[in-house]
């Protein structure tokens, strides 16, 4: 790698520099281990303050449920035993299999009238491959050895996103990976696009990036006047996915909802939404 190109930003300098001298499958995977744990406890720490502040709780989609500090302290060590012992081996895996594939991974990055594209369509293909497994999770005997894990926090809270069985962590983390290098090879093999199409590892960890927050928001337990499903209607997010976690059944997307909106497994949630809509109306008129 080239760390004298001055055509490089500061950023694309650094990554190279990064890059260096060094085994590439290494850095790619501390790195991007690395990545993945600040952003994953990173993004949980504003919602955990919210549990701590008052104001907030008239934002919270399950006021009466109050999780305890040993429910924090035991759903950290269970993710942490995850994301080392199945999550990590899953990130490391990543580089020599796209590689193989032919990921880009010197830099100049993409520009981002490329990458903000790719991302939409990593959501759409994981938001997919999401709904199916997860609603096989739940048929009865998958349900008990496996999912019912994932189901022990009814109110659930950020980091509870990968409180899982380890088949499962592993099975929907493929997901979050398949979707890109399946969208690598369509396009670099079948459709021989323009490389600026094609997959950079940059794209690839700004994915990550974006899907944790994604799914600690989903599993925050609060949904805010900002919240994002407020200003894009399709949009799952935590008002959309607490509901399962408190009735056990439906809405089993974690992105969208046009999937449950379409096989109507949001039946009951959104009789639910309505009915607490009523039940507003009726306290504001007294």
């Amino acid at each position: 790698m080239n760390t004298t190109d001055t055509s490089l930003t500061w950023l694309e300098t650094r990554w190279e520099d990064m890059y260096e001298g060094r085994n590439p499958l290494l850095v790619t995977g501390l790195f991007a281990f690395a990545m993945h744990e600040l952003v994953y406890f990173g993004r949980f720490v504003p919602f955990l303050l919210c549990d701590f502040i008052p104001y907030f709780e008239q934002y919270k989609l399950q006021p009466k449920h109050v999780n305890t500090g040993d429910d924090y302290w035991k759903c950290t060590k269970h993710v942490l035993y995850q994301h080392f012992l199945y999550e990590g081996p899953l990130i490391f895996f990543f580089h020599p299999m796209a590689t193989i594939l032919g990921m880009n991974v010197a830099a100049p990055f993409p520009e981002w009238k490329y990458i903000w594209p790719q991302l939409i369509i990593f959501f759409v293909i994981e938001d997919a491959y999401h709904y199916a497994v997860h609603r096989l999770m739940h048929w009865p005997p998958l349900y008990k050895k496996i999912h019912k894990v994932h189901h022990e926090y009814a109110a659930p809270f950020g980091i509870a996103a990968e409180y899982a069985h380890p088949l499962e962590t592993s099975i929907l983390g493929l997901g979050t990976i398949g979707g890109p290098l399946f969208y690598h090879a369509i396009t670099f093999y079948y459709l021989k696009t323009s490389k600026d199409w094609h997959l950079h590892l940059f794209t690839m960890l700004v994915w990550i990036v974006v899907r944790l927050v994604q799914a600690i928001d989903a599993h925050s337990g609060y949904d805010f006047p900002w919240s994002l499903h407020h200003f894009i209607p399709f949009w799952a997010g935590a008002e959309h996915h607490d509901y399962h976690h408190q009735a056990f059944v439906g809405n089993y997307a974690s992105s969208f909802r046009w999937w449950d909106y379409l096989f109507g497994t949001d039946k009951k949630y959104r009789a639910y939404r309505k009915k607490q809509a009523l039940e507003k109306q009726k306290l504001k008129a007294l």
